[in-house]
């Protein structure tokens, strides 16, 4: 069942999701800023009551004004963090600018690429998101491309020392499920630089959801590459824990070989008191 809109209580709307089989999560809506299908996919960005402007693709909360800074900052800065010196970032999705936005806090970044398979939904983000991408989207150091990301990374032979993967969840018949398959990583892993890292967010934490992709997601990766490490959190307007893993080969960093003392002291020197 995809998320609805409901009216059947009076006059407020609902935005309706099915975050398991067994378990509902509804938000009242103040406003539908936008409806649109593309040739990709339905996108919608509402404002609910609860989490303020959201982004709702194919009816999944991909993103909400409250808390989407709980999951760009767990799906960028832990292997920021982890690099050493991270200059040249490739983004794969990325619609509304935010994890564009978390990259560029890091000053010694000083390229960012970024493939979007629909120009529509950076379109609609960049006029009804600002709060979101924060101007990141105009950034001089950002190269925006409009195509399918495993198509651009085999045409393009550049490296980078952050790939991070910001994508739909592996739906079938979607747009996004090529890009978690053994065949990707091993493209994804041919374009790091020694001692780069690609980091993926891996969808909803089980045991609520039994058709949870978080482990199916740190298994093939963990084919692939010499190590990978997941994580999770909790975000609100998802109605779940949600997944990262961050793969590498051999010669990449270990986010566990960070201590807490080296996080601080990098989030310090790099981006300063500006994380929530």
């Amino acid at each position: 069942m995809d998320a609805e809109f409901s009216s059947s209580d009076g006059p407020t709307i609902w935005f309706v999701e099915q975050i398991t089989p067994e378990l509902l999560q509804s938000s009242a809506v103040r406003r539908i800023i936008c409806e649109v299908q593309t040739p990709f996919q339905r996108v919608q960005i509402i404002e609910t009551g609860p989490f303020g402007r959201s982004l709702v693709l194919d009816g999944k909360m991909q993103s909400a004004e409250a808390d989407e800074w709980v999951y760009h900052e767990s799906l960028v800065q832990m292997v920021m963090m982890a690099h050493e010196h991270p200059q040249r970032v490739f983004i794969a999705g990325g619609g509304e600018g935010a994890t564009a936005r978390e990259v560029l806090r890091h000053a010694s970044v000083a390229e960012v690429v970024m493939v979007d398979l629909d120009e529509q939904v950076v379109a609609l983000c960049r006029e009804h998101l600002p709060e979101h991408h924060q101007g990141a989207l105009d950034n001089p150091r950002l190269a925006l491309h409009y195509d399918d990301a495993v198509a651009y990374l085999r045409e393009h032979d550049a490296t980078y020392d952050v790939l991070i993967v910001d994508i739909a969840d592996p739906l079938e018949g979607g747009p996004a499920v090529l890009l978690y398959t053994q065949e990707f990583y091993r493209l994804a892993a041919s374009r790091l630089a020694p001692g780069g890292l690609l980091v993926t967010q891996a969808g909803p934490i089980g045991p609520l959801d039994v058709t949870e992709v978080f482990t199916a997601i740190h298994r093939t990766m963990a084919s692939v590459f010499d190590h990978a490490e997941p994580w999770g959190t909790y975000i609100p307007s998802f109605g779940t824990a949600w997944g990262f893993v961050a793969s590498g080969m051999v010669d990449a960093p270990r986010l566990v070989a960070l201590t807490p003392v080296e996080v601080e002291r990098r989030l310090a020197a790099r981006v300063g008191p500006s994380l929530r």
